[in-house]
Parts: C-alpha cells; sequence; structure tokens
C-alpha cells in the first residue's frame, strides 16, 4: 500500500490536534504530533514530514519564532494556524515564511485546498509548465496568455505580474513579496504599483474585473491568483 504524505501538527490544544488528526488521516496522510514549539522542532528534524501545520500561540514559544526556526534549515511547506484575523499578523506569518495560514474555526474542505496547494508547490517545478484555471491559460515556456482561446497581449511587466502568481497560484502573496519579486528590493514600499498593475491584468483577463474570480484580493495582506482546483 502506498503511504500518503506525512503531516505534522504543531499544536498545544489536544481538540484541535485530535480534529486534525482524524481529518488528515481519512483524507490518506500519515500525522505526526507535537504539543509545544520545542517539540515540534524536534519532530520536524527528525520526521522531515511533507507539512507542518504551526499554531500561532504555542505555550514556550510563539509560532513566528518556531517558524522563524524552521526556515533556518528547512523549505517544508508550514501551514500557520491561528485566532487571529488581523492584516499585520497575516502579513507577518507570510512575510516569515509561511506557505499559507488559516484563521480557526476553518472548514475541513479549505484545510485539505490549502494543503494540496502547499504540497504541489513543494514539487520540483517543471521546465515547461501549462497553467489553467477556467478560462485562464498560460504557458509559461511559451510566454502565451489566453483567455477562452483568444490571445492576450500583456506588457513586460504585467507578464512578470502574472507568471509570479501563477507560479505562487493558491498562496497568498503580500505586497511586499510582490513587489520584491517583480519590481525590486528597492521598491518594496510602492504599494500602489500592485494596485495599479493587478487592476490592468483584471481589465485583460478576468470576465468582471470589478468581481474578480481568478486573481483575488487578500483584503489588507495582498493577492492570491486562484488555485487549478479551487
Amino acid at each position: 500500500m502506498t503511504l500518503g504524505p506525512s503531516a505534522l501538527i504543531i499544536d498545544d490544544e489536544p481538540q484541535i490536534r485530535r480534529f486534525l488528526r482524524i481529518t488528515l488521516e481519512a483524507n490518506g496522510y500519515q500525522v505526526h504530533e507535537a504539543k509545544t514549539g520545542g517539540d515540534g522542532l524536534i519532530e520536524a528534524a527528525t520526521l522531515r514530514p511533507d507539512i507542518i501545520l504551526l499554531d500561532w500561540g504555542l505555550p514556550d514559544q510563539d509560532g513566528i519564532t518556531i517558524l522563524k526556526r524552521l526556515r533556518e534549515w528547512t523549505h517544508t511547506p508550514v501551514i500557520m494556524l491561528t485566532v487571529r484575523s488581523g492584516d499585520q499578523d497575516k502579513i507577518a506569518a507570510l512575510d516569515s515564511g509561511a506557505d499559507d495560514y488559516l484563521t480557526k474555526p476553518f472548514s475541513t474542505g479549505e484545510l485539505l485546498a490549502r494543503m494540496r496547494v502547499a504540497l504541489r508547490h513543494a514539487l520540483p517545478t517543471q521546465t515547461e509548465e501549462i497553467f489553467m484555471a477556467g478560462p485562464l491559460h498560460v504557458d509559461l515556456s511559451r510566454r502565451i496568455v489566453t483567455v477562452n482561446d483568444e490571445p492576450i497581449k500583456l506588457t513586460l511587466t504585467e507578464y512578470a505580474l502574472l507568471r509570479l502568481l501563477v507560479q505562487n497560484a493558491g498562496r497568498a502573496l503580500t505586497n511586499k513579496a510582490i513587489l520584491r519579486e517583480v519590481w525590486g528590493k528597492e521598491y518594496v514600499d510602492e504599494v500602489h504599483y500592485v494596485r495599479v498593475y493587478m487592476g490592468n491584468l483584471r481589465a485583460k483577463i478576468e470576465a468582471d474585473p470589478a468581481r474578480p474570480k481568478l486573481l483575488l484580493t487578500e483584503p489588507g495582506v495582498g493577492y492570491r491568483l486562484a488555485a487549478p482546483d479551487a
């Protein structure tokens, strides 16, 4: 029997760990648990899980501290679990290296979808890839973008922005991360650049730019391109 991906849950609440274990095992995951940040670091180093679910509010160290320590030596996907819903908290998690975040309480479907996206991004990058989400097709190797099979003409910056979103489809990207990757680190405070160019992309890609279904806003944080299976 083929074993599914392994998941490490780092959370001090027994009921949360139990809920996650039941949910993940029912969907084919191998599940491991840790009650504290310190134990979680040891388990992560020992078990080398495929994905980590990390609670923000741990009894010994906060989740951001644990996340930063993990990022010193591993690129294992990490999804932050938190009761915090503030924009700055989400930005702090993403900028510290989280692949995604979920605000408690969350649905089983959303958790599993976010995990699938994070695991997909952990796979080796293919040299040729065609991204498809609804009417949008992006051929990264040929730099061809079509919507409903009609070619879309993009500027170099618009294409660079779309390519970044495609490469991170399903993941929330902060404005700072987008600016750093597309425009350069000296532009990380020029948030209006992102807003203007996202508006341009939506005008060319979305059926109704005012109600986007692909290029989604993460309020106060940044943007997310809808994942192919979303």
